[in-house]
């Protein structure tokens, strides 16, 4: 039997990627959507998010695809509710925002998934499975993409609480986290900050342990998601974000790529058990980077 579940917040990576990968799960049915101007066929809809709690108590579970600024309240409102909760990456606006959701949700019995979609690509697991014994010399991350093609319009990203070019960049730190052996750490960081713009646009990161990383927002024509690390038995390569795998020359098979279909997967999981999967790494080093970050201007960025 499939579980009710509510989206909030309709924009295009819910269209892109929550709601497809809904539909076609067995284990779901996409019984609401909330949003303020957005609807889905055939699927009932609310502009008020306090509406659909009341009249909707069937729906146990919520999966918030909102900005992460406004997002706490509506994860604070659903907890309290008593319902299980769905973040979508970033899992929040600030650090202290999630701790207090995850203490919020352990106090409800509730379940909070703190998702990060990138780990779900169909490399990394094995990526991480093979580097899981070796010692580790290098690793750099090259993210390039363009921000108009991902993002078009979206001026929210280049506010406070956007991110800038780490709302991209977080994936890549999401599976550097779950690969290394070994947790690395930011030693410094070199931030461009378009003049009209509040986040930055591209950005280089120094980490402990010779691990790099070069983030960019203007990339046009061909992206780039790649991450090399280089060990004492040989090189491996995570591209196309994750989809495909290289270790030492051989192209690796890792199967279909369903990133989102596997977070829904595992949320079904989650909830079923009512455990909490709240993992923070990804974001801290995205905060380390702020704070150590060395601020340069650049050109001035229109969409």
């Amino acid at each position: 039997m499939s579980t009710p579940i509510c989206l909030v917040g309709i924009g295009k990576i819910a269209k892109d990627q929550h709601v497809p990968a809904l539909q076609a799960s067995a284990d779901w049915t996409l019984a609401a959507t909330v949003s303020r101007a957005r609807t889905v066929d055939g699927v009932p809809s609310y502009t008020d998010f306090d509406a659909m709690l009341a009249e909707r108590p069937e729906i146990k579970v919520i999966s918030l695809c909102l900005p992460p600024v406004p997002r706490f309240e509506y994860a604070r409102k659903a907890l309290a509710a008593g319902r299980h909760v769905m973040l979508e990456k970033p899992p929040g606006a600030t650090l202290a925002e999630v701790q207090t959701l995850e203490r919020l949700a352990e106090e409800a019995g509730v379940t909070l998934f703190a998702t990060w979609h990138s780990r779900m690509a169909c490399g990394v697991e094995d990526a991480r499975s093979w580097l899981s014994k070796k010692t580790v010399t290098s690793a750099h991350i090259t993210w390039k993409e363009d921000v108009r093609r991902w993002h078009p319009g979206q001026d929210w990203v280049f506010e406070p609480g956007g991110m800038g070019v780490f709302d991209p960049g977080i994936n890549a730190l999401s599976i550097l986290t779950e690969i290394l052996p070994d947790p690395v750490f930011i030693r410094s960081a070199k931030l461009m900050f378009p003049a009209n713009r509040q986040t930055p646009i591209a950005a280089n990161l120094t980490f402990s342990d010779n691990v790099t990383a070069e983030f960019d927002w203007r990339q046009e024509g061909p992206q780039t998601w790649q991450i090399k690390v280089t060990t004492e038995e040989g090189e491996i390569i995570l591209d196309d974000g994750g989809s495909t795998l290289t270790i030492a020359g051989e192209a690796i098979e890792v199967g279909p790529n369903r990133e989102y279909p596997a977070l829904y997967d595992r949320m079904a999981s989650l909830a079923a058990s009512q455990t909490s999967d709240v993992d923070l790494s990804p974001m801290i080093h995205v905060s380390d980077a702020f704070t150590l970050g060395h601020r340069t201007t650049v050109e001035a960025f229109e969409f």
